[in-house]
């Protein structure tokens, strides 16, 4: 099952190396990562997308915990959360098909940022089953490049507050 993990950590060299190398080490992969100062130039968030049963993940979060510079662990899973992804799409613009994906981009409130007389750029922004619809819906009309951002998540803030 997938799982997506938000890491916050202090924002020092060779920290992004020492998680990564944790995941590697123990054989787990890594789909998705995304990571950004906070407010606190000082502290950043690390998110995570892996994949793993109920084991796999606590084993995760545990080894995570014991790194010297991580400040707090969350799998996402456990809280209300949302997600989002981006993506850069460069696209074919051929006569015959230039309609076609400006209909698609619009469906999927995708934004048009860059236009030539040969290609389209188009940004995509929403969760990953939206990110991976829009683009097996416009691979058959001539995708040249895919450029994507890693999944950023955040807990919903509660209800009564």
């Amino acid at each position: 099952m997938k799982h997506t993990i938000s890491v916050q950590l202090r924002n020092n060299p060779g920290v992004l190396s020492r998680v990564t190398g944790l995941f590697s080490g123990r054989g787990f992969n890594i789909e998705s990562l995304c990571v950004a100062e906070t407010m606190d130039c000082e502290i950043s968030v690390l998110t995570i997308v892996s994949r793993g049963d109920a084991a796999v993940i606590e084993q995760i979060t545990k080894q995570l915990h014991k790194l010297i510079d991580v400040i707090k662990v969350t799998d996402m899973a456990e809280f209300p959360y949302v997600e989002r992804e981006m993506v850069l799409l460069r696209m074919k613009a051929m006569e015959n098909t230039r309609a076609e994906v400006l209909r698609i981009a619009d469906i999927f409130r995708a934004k048009v940022i860059d236009v030539s007389a040969k290609t389209f750029t188009i940004e995509v922004t929403g969760s990953s089953s939206k990110v991976n619809a829009c683009i097996e819906l416009l691979r058959p009309l001539g995708i040249k490049e895919i450029v994507r951002t890693g999944t950023v998540a955040m807990a919903r803030a509660p209800k009564n507050k």
